[in-house]
């Protein structure tokens, strides 16, 4: 990596950034920290979480009491042939049985809302963090893997919660309850059972490894299976335009293959651990009848007290199977924890610096934009701007122009503040744009793009997205200003008309039209055009430069255009080129010149008498 310059290096704000998760080791061993830090989540709901634990408790005590009972109850009135202690026994049963399921209603019910508190709490979680990282790193990481994370990962995270932790609690104490009960029965015996402790420990400790890496790798082929998705929906143009859907699928369905390999490969594992657990269980069962019988038939054990041990074993080993089918999904759950804390901990790229202040507002003025010997990349060893120096005054215009990738985008998100210049300055109204918060400039400032997003809604609520408290009357007015406010009411609905989603419902020049509007009503002091009208037809884009003049009246812009109606009257022209300014003046001098913009001037001719 290149080395930062100093003014960069010292405030901190820039990081390497994070390598890709398939970049990174993906077998970790699980901690208790991450469950630990799952619980932080619940804290809206500790009352009930602490209520919870308390209940988990009394559940598992109550579960080998019922056994306990049961056997008490054969080996006692029944074996005793007592007629009159019978109903009694029964109906204490009955009640201890009522009371166990109660417990396990109000369980369920807390566990399901703790769930689903953490959860809520995740997801938020990961948003918020994501709209506050720079674009460097939506250009980084995928888009389905964001999707992976918010959806798949934090659900295994709810069946975590929810069942496993739990489940797996109750059948452990259930155990625990259990050993105590068959300690005070028979210790003998008891000793028999924690000898074949060590067994059961062995089995699991062989399986454990291969669960884990093989769940790791089943969750990151489903991430790369949603990535994939995304991408495809997104450029679904593309694919049908260049007849790639027989490709693309084929890909898809590799991957399909690459999933379906990993979980076919956990299931067997699975599959094998398992009825390896149960048959250890009957195994032990078996152990252990041959051993107590022994003892009854040495006079060291009762038969009623066999009888109460015999019950209380299967209900000791019972749990083991259980907790080997909650054992795959606790590896779930903490391979998606994993990869849930990894993205919200995700470091920005940069950040505003501590000390930044505010950009102060001066409405119906523009700002003063210098570049000061300005180098970026948005991989900082690879530079695509090269010494770039300019000044733009309060109120003026500069077009950009230049070939694709000679760097027009590049200058207007650094003048945006969507990335910070790898070195050199860059100076918005006197101050260097480090020592200003990003949020604070975006407020004053209008953009419209080539390719513009509209959100699901109407027209009149994406407008007012740049000052939701507008009015619709004002919201008519910036459009009348534009001249176009007939254009937008000439819709099925006018204002109040969907715009479905990405704004499928308007077509490109309509879309272009509402994101004009939206602009002018932010009333901002920077205005960034960028090829803002290469997809309005050319009457429509007549309407607008007229009244593009009000929307830049008094405002500081960028403009990008490949049209000679934006660029004729701009205050200064910069031709770039490969990263490199190499011509500025106003459209008058340089065709004087005779230089590059010439030649660029008579491309924009034939262009333009083409539409």
């Amino acid at each position: 990596m290149k080395e930062l310059p100093p003014k960069v290096a010292d405030l901190g704000l820039v990081r390497r950034p994070p390598a890709d998760d398939e970049d990174e080791e993906q077998f970790k061993p699980l901690e208790w920290g991450l469950i630990r830090r799952m619980f932080t989540y619940a804290l809206p709901v500790k009352r009930k979480l602490n209520i919870l634990f308390v209940l988990t408790v009394i559940r598992s005590a109550q579960l080998p009491a019922l056994v306990w009972a049961s056997a008490t109850i054969i080996s006692g009135p029944i074996a005793r042939h007592d007629v009159g202690a019978l109903p009694w026994a029964v109906l204490g049963y009955a009640l201890l049985a009522l009371t166990t399921d109660a417990m396990f209603h109000w369980r369920q019910r807390y566990a399901l809302e703790i769930g689903e508190t953490v959860v809520n709490g995740l997801r938020s979680e990961i948003f918020a963090k994501m709209q506050r990282q720079p674009m460097s790193f939506f250009h980084r990481v995928k888009l389905g893997r964001i999707i992976s994370r918010v959806t798949s990962d934090v659900e295994s995270l709810r069946v975590g919660i929810q069942d496993v932790m739990f489940v797996s609690a109750i059948q452990f104490g259930q155990m625990v309850f259990t050993a105590f009960v068959m300690l005070k029965c028979d210790w003998v015996l008891f000793l028999v059972v924690v000898g074949m402790a060590p067994v059961l420990w062995s089995v699991n400790r062989h399986f454990r490894v291969r669960l884990s890496h093989l769940t790791r790798a089943s969750q990151e082929s489903f991430s790369r299976v949603t990535a994939t998705l995304a991408e495809s929906v997104n450029g679904i143009r593309v694919t049908q335009g260049f007849v790639r859907q027989e490709t693309n699928a084929g890909l898809f369905r590799s991957l399909l293959a690459d999933h379906s390999r990993y979980n076919i490969a956990l299931a067997r594992t699975s599959a094998i651990l398992t009825p390896l657990l149960e048959l250890n269980s009957q195994f032990f069962v078996a152990i252990l009848l041959l051993f107590g019988g022994w003892r009854v038939f040495e006079g060291a054990m009762s038969m009623d007290a066999l009888i109460q041990f015999f019950f209380l074993s299967n209900f000791f080993f019972s749990p083991i199977a259980v907790i080997g089918n909650q054992y795959n999904q606790a590896l779930v759950a903490m391979a998606g924890a994993e990869r849930v804390f990894r993205l919200i901990d995700t470091k920005p790229d940069w950040e505003d610096a501590p000390e930044a202040t505010s950009l102060p507002e001066a409405r119906g003025t523009g700002v003063r934009v210098e570049f000061r010997n300005v180098y970026f990349g948005y991989d900082p060893a690879r530079l695509v701007l090269h010494d770039v120096s300019f000044t733009v005054e309060p109120g003026q215009t500069v077009a950009l122009v230049g070939h694709t990738g000679s760097g027009k985008s590049s200058i207007i998100n650094l003048a945006a503040k969507f990335y910070l210049p790898t070195k050199g300055d860059l100076f918005v109204d006197g101050r260097e744009v480090r020592t200003l918060t990003g949020h604070s400039l975006h407020r004053q400032m209008g953009m419209v793009q080539q390719q513009n997003f509209l959100f699901s809604g109407t027209v009149l609520e994406n407008i007012r997205l740049a000052r939701p408290e507008a009015t619709e009357a004002d919201v008519r007015a910036a459009a009348a200003a534009l001249d176009c406010l007939d254009l937008l009411e000439a819709l099925p609905k006018g204002l109040h008309s969907e715009v479905g989603e990405r704004g499928a419902g308007l077509s490109v020049g309509q879309r272009q039209i509402v994101c004009f509007t939206r602009a002018l009503l932010a009333d901002p002091r920077l205005v960034v055009l960028d090829e803002a009208t290469s997809s309005i037809d050319a009457l429509t884009e007549s309407r607008l430069q007229r009244a593009l003049g009000t929307l830049l009246q008094g405002r500081t812009s960028f403009v990008v255009a490949h049209r000679l109606s934006t660029i004729r009257h701009a205050d200064l022209v910069l031709v770039l080129d490969q990263g490199r300014i190499i011509e500025r003046g106003t459209h008058a001098d340089l065709l004087i010149h005779g230089g590059h913009y010439a030649a660029l001037y008579r491309q924009f001719v034939q262009v333009d008498e083409r539409t």
